[in-house]
Protein backbone atom coordinates (compact mmCIF):
# COMPACT_ATOMS: atom_id res chain seq x y z
CA UNK A 1 0.00 0.00 0.00
CA UNK A 2 2.71 2.31 0.75
CA UNK A 3 4.23 1.85 -2.70
CA UNK A 4 1.43 2.59 -4.05
CA UNK A 5 0.86 5.38 -2.76
CA UNK A 6 4.43 6.78 -3.52
CA UNK A 7 4.23 5.76 -6.79
CA UNK A 8 0.80 7.73 -7.05
CA UNK A 9 2.51 11.03 -5.18
CA UNK A 10 5.51 10.63 -7.88
CA UNK A 11 2.78 10.48 -10.98
CA UNK A 12 0.96 13.15 -9.38
CA UNK A 13 3.93 15.56 -8.58
CA UNK A 14 5.46 14.86 -12.55
CA UNK A 15 2.08 15.36 -14.15
CA UNK A 16 1.47 18.87 -12.08
CA UNK A 17 5.16 19.85 -13.16
CA UNK A 18 5.17 19.13 -16.41
CA UNK A 19 1.58 21.29 -16.70
CA UNK A 20 3.29 23.88 -15.21
CA UNK A 21 6.33 24.03 -17.29
CA UNK A 22 4.48 23.65 -20.20
CA UNK A 23 1.71 26.46 -19.37
CA UNK A 24 5.08 28.65 -18.50
CA UNK A 25 6.94 28.40 -21.37
CA UNK A 26 9.03 31.04 -22.58
CA UNK A 27 8.29 32.45 -26.41
CA UNK A 28 11.45 33.17 -28.10
CA UNK A 29 9.94 34.73 -31.23
CA UNK A 30 7.74 37.12 -28.91
CA UNK A 31 10.44 38.03 -26.53
CA UNK A 32 12.69 38.70 -29.70
CA UNK A 33 9.84 40.91 -30.89
CA UNK A 34 9.48 42.85 -27.46
CA UNK A 35 13.35 43.37 -27.24
CA UNK A 36 13.21 44.87 -31.32
CA UNK A 37 10.48 46.96 -30.73
CA UNK A 38 11.76 48.06 -26.95
CA UNK A 39 14.95 49.29 -28.49
CA UNK A 40 17.31 47.61 -26.52
CA UNK A 41 19.99 47.37 -29.21
CA UNK A 42 20.09 51.29 -28.15
CA UNK A 43 22.41 50.50 -25.45
CA UNK A 44 23.12 46.99 -25.88
CA UNK A 45 24.66 47.16 -29.35
CA UNK A 46 23.93 44.60 -32.58
CA UNK A 47 22.70 41.42 -30.98
CA UNK A 48 23.01 42.85 -27.81
CA UNK A 49 26.82 41.89 -27.60
CA UNK A 50 28.16 45.08 -28.50
CA UNK A 51 27.39 47.84 -25.73
CA UNK A 52 27.54 51.41 -26.77
CA UNK A 53 29.30 51.93 -23.48
CA UNK A 54 31.78 49.64 -21.55
CA UNK A 55 29.17 50.42 -18.42
CA UNK A 56 26.44 48.42 -20.62
CA UNK A 57 26.98 44.57 -20.06
CA UNK A 58 26.53 41.98 -23.12
CA UNK A 59 23.71 40.50 -22.73
CA UNK A 60 23.43 38.07 -25.65
CA UNK A 61 23.83 34.07 -23.97
CA UNK A 62 23.38 35.41 -20.52
CA UNK A 63 21.05 32.45 -18.57
CA UNK A 64 17.54 33.11 -19.03
CA UNK A 65 16.66 33.13 -15.68
CA UNK A 66 19.09 35.23 -14.50
CA UNK A 67 17.87 37.67 -16.78
CA UNK A 68 14.29 37.42 -15.86
CA UNK A 69 15.20 37.79 -12.34
CA UNK A 70 17.63 41.31 -13.05
CA UNK A 71 14.37 42.85 -15.52
CA UNK A 72 12.27 41.75 -12.58
CA UNK A 73 14.08 42.99 -9.59
CA UNK A 74 14.40 46.55 -12.16
CA UNK A 75 10.49 47.08 -11.38
CA UNK A 76 10.60 46.88 -7.83
CA UNK A 77 11.06 49.77 -6.27
CA UNK A 78 11.55 50.80 -2.77
CA UNK A 79 13.19 47.83 -1.63
CA UNK A 80 17.06 47.59 -1.61
CA UNK A 81 17.14 44.04 -0.97
CA UNK A 82 14.92 42.53 -3.79
CA UNK A 83 15.34 45.43 -6.09
CA UNK A 84 18.06 47.07 -8.72
CA UNK A 85 18.27 50.42 -8.62
CA UNK A 86 18.79 51.76 -12.52
CA UNK A 87 16.99 54.53 -13.95
CA UNK A 88 17.43 53.97 -17.56
CA UNK A 89 16.58 49.85 -16.83
CA UNK A 90 13.91 50.85 -14.68
CA UNK A 91 12.04 52.98 -17.24
CA UNK A 92 12.54 50.58 -19.38
CA UNK A 93 10.99 47.59 -17.63
CA UNK A 94 7.96 49.67 -15.93
CA UNK A 95 7.18 52.20 -19.15
CA UNK A 96 8.08 50.69 -22.30
CA UNK A 97 6.48 51.69 -25.54
CA UNK A 98 7.12 48.34 -26.59
CA UNK A 99 3.91 47.28 -24.66
CA UNK A 100 1.23 49.46 -23.86
CA UNK A 101 -1.82 49.07 -22.04
CA UNK A 102 -5.91 49.38 -23.04
CA UNK A 103 -5.66 53.27 -22.88
CA UNK A 104 -2.60 53.10 -25.26
CA UNK A 105 0.25 54.66 -22.88
CA UNK A 106 3.16 52.48 -22.77
CA UNK A 107 2.83 49.79 -19.38
CA UNK A 108 5.04 47.70 -17.22
CA UNK A 109 6.10 44.73 -18.65
CA UNK A 110 4.42 40.99 -17.52
CA UNK A 111 6.13 38.35 -15.94
CA UNK A 112 5.61 36.25 -19.22
CA UNK A 113 6.97 38.69 -21.25
CA UNK A 114 10.00 39.07 -18.90
CA UNK A 115 10.44 35.30 -19.46
CA UNK A 116 9.70 35.64 -23.43
CA UNK A 117 12.40 38.89 -23.05
CA UNK A 118 15.30 36.11 -21.45
CA UNK A 119 14.24 33.11 -23.37
CA UNK A 120 15.58 35.16 -26.71
CA UNK A 121 18.38 36.54 -24.90
CA UNK A 122 19.40 33.37 -23.59
CA UNK A 123 19.18 31.83 -27.36
CA UNK A 124 21.42 34.23 -28.73
CA UNK A 125 25.20 33.43 -29.54
CA UNK A 126 27.35 35.22 -27.37
CA UNK A 127 30.84 35.53 -25.24
CA UNK A 128 29.33 34.44 -21.98
CA UNK A 129 32.20 32.16 -20.46
CA UNK A 130 31.34 29.40 -17.68
CA UNK A 131 33.93 28.62 -15.69
CA UNK A 132 34.41 25.40 -13.78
Amino acid sequence: MKMLKAVSFTLGAVALGAAATSASAADIAAGKALVEKGGCVACHGKDLNAPISPDYPKLAGQHQDYIYHALLSYQISGNPLVGRNNAIMAGQVKSNPAVTGKDGKPREFTRKELKDIAAYIESLPGDLVLKK
